[in-house]
């Protein structure tokens, strides 16, 4: 603002704001995150093969023909680790490349 008489600018003069009531938009809903948690329950069935071995002791004479016989007994246990991408962390978003839009 210019004032007219002296040739000099007027500062300028402030009035106090107008509040007006809130306005309300609808909400925003974003998608529902499904996460599946699985649940393994693990059932151990018995096979059980029984056997049963009687002994019978006579007094006689005996020709013995010996054919000895050893057993033994090899345990083994395979594993695989896999490893299928990144494990998802429900919490932490993961952090997207330059330029990665999805």
């Amino acid at each position: 603002m210019y004032n007219q008489y002296w040739g000099q600018q007027c500062a300028p003069q402030y009035c106090p704001p107008q509040a007006f009531p809130t306005q309300y938009d609808p909400g925003l809903i974003s998608p529902t995150k499904q996460f599946v948690s699985t649940n393994l329950f693990n059932t151990e069935v018995s096979h059980i093969h029984p056997s049963h071995n009687t002994t019978v002791n006579r007094q006689m004479i005996t020709h013995k023909h010996y054919f000895p016989h050893t057993e033994s007994v090899v345990n083994l246990c395979n594993e695989q680790h896999i490893i299928c991408g990144v494990p998802y962390n429900p919490c932490c978003p993961p952090i997207r490349p330059f330029g990665c839009f999805f």
